[in-house]
């Protein structure tokens, strides 16, 4: 049992491959089909690309600010695949690999960073929430999803995920309690990109890791690489199986690295050093995964033909959004109150003069 091996108060780590896509501990090597390795390369390189595309969009200026996942895919990619139609996802709002395997569309997504509603709808997504941007506010409402799960029970596992900046929240805290007392089925998914925004880990814990919070609320903890897709998948079916048999929550820390900006709004370079980005893209999830299928004579694809025609679907995607029927402006700022006070009066002429400034650009 990896939960039981790696025990989070000796802060050991738990890899099943090395840098180099090299297996380092085979008797942990998860059965895993060829046929699912190469859709989870595939999974990874769409959302990938689709994240390159999102912020190239935003800075175009025809997106707003963007949150973005690159370096971080392996580990909802792992979820994504292990997530069952009648599972929940709660997410947060870097966890695209794993929309997606939910029924997400990109189309909704670029839509929601567009500022329409209607792109947290999700129609095809069974059983995921909206995005949930206050901070680790997501995780009580994921333990509450549990809570029913386990009064009507029913065979579900809810998947949350939250960054390492959510568990300084009194929201983290609450819901590990919660879920550990009344044993819900949560899969509390930490992913330890070493950044709340701008402000280090060591900064904003004294403990030696995430995982070992687990041990306070009474519930098994691992710290996993985050960037190890077959350590993130070992670790997500052996919590899933635990979650399922009714035995209560599990706390994974996904230790990764933001490669990008934490959202198209920072500058990365005003807090961290390029000879550290350098040393974590020794680490990047889709190099490791993809040298481990050329190794085994499993990747035989021409990959720049392949993301062009991700491309243009991402294209074709984000083009829909962008045509979308206007967003009726009046039904931003006259539900808020009966009648509209003049700080919202203002924002509504400063969005009307946004909105002539960028028409005229066109």
């Amino acid at each position: 049992m990896i939960f039981d091996e790696y025990k989070p108060l000796e802060n050991k780590l738990f890899r099943i491959i090395d840098n180099d896509g090299k297996v380092i501990n085979p008797s942990y090597y998860p059965n895993i089909s060829d046929d699912t390795l190469l859709k989870a390369y595939k999974s990874l390189l769409f959302a990938r690309t689709a994240d390159t595309m999102a912020v190239s969009f935003q800075r175009q200026g025809r997106m707003y600010t963007y949150p973005p996942n690159y370096g971080q895919e392996a580990i909802s990619v792992a979820a994504g695949l292990l997530m069952r139609s009648d599972d929940w996802l709660v997410p947060a709002f870097r966890e695209m690999a794993a929309w997606l395997a939910k029924g997400a569309t990109l189309k909704e997504m670029f839509m929601y960073f567009m500022g329409y509603e209607e792109g947290n709808v999700f129609r095809n997504a069974n059983h995921m929430l909206p995005i949930s941007v206050p901070i680790a506010s997501q995780l009580l409402h994921a333990v509450g999803i549990g809570y029913e799960i386990n009064y009507n029970k029913k065979d579900e596992v809810v998947f949350a995920f939250v960054g390492d900046g959510g568990t300084s929240t009194g929201d983290f805290n609450e819901a590990l309690n919660f879920a550990a007392v009344w044993k819900t089925p949560v899969i509390f998914i930490v992913q330890n990109n070493q950044y709340a925004i701008s402000v280090p880990f060591k900064k904003q814990s004294a403990a030696m890791n995430i995982a070992v919070k687990s041990v306070a609320f009474g519930m098994p903890g691992v710290k996993v690489d985050g960037n190890d897709f077959f350590a993130m998948y070992a670790a997500l079916k052996e919590a899933h199986e635990y979650a399922k048999s009714g035995k209560g929550p599990v706390l994974i820390e996904a230790l990764t690295y933001r490669m990008g900006a934490h959202t198209t709004s920072d500058d990365p370079l005003k807090y961290r050093t390029k000879e550290e980005e350098e040393v974590w893209a020794k680490t990047d999830p889709k190099k490791r995964l993809k040298q481990y299928l050329i190794d085994h004579n499993l990747w035989k694809e021409d990959e720049d033909q392949l993301v062009l025609q991700y491309k243009k679907e991402i294209e074709r995607q984000f083009e829909e959004a962008e045509n979308y029927k206007p967003y009726e402006l009046d039904d931003v700022f006259k539900f808020m109150y009966t009648d509209m006070p003049d700080d919202l009066k203002r924002q509504k002429v400063e969005y009307e003069n946004f909105l002539a400034w960028k028409e005229a650009r066109k």
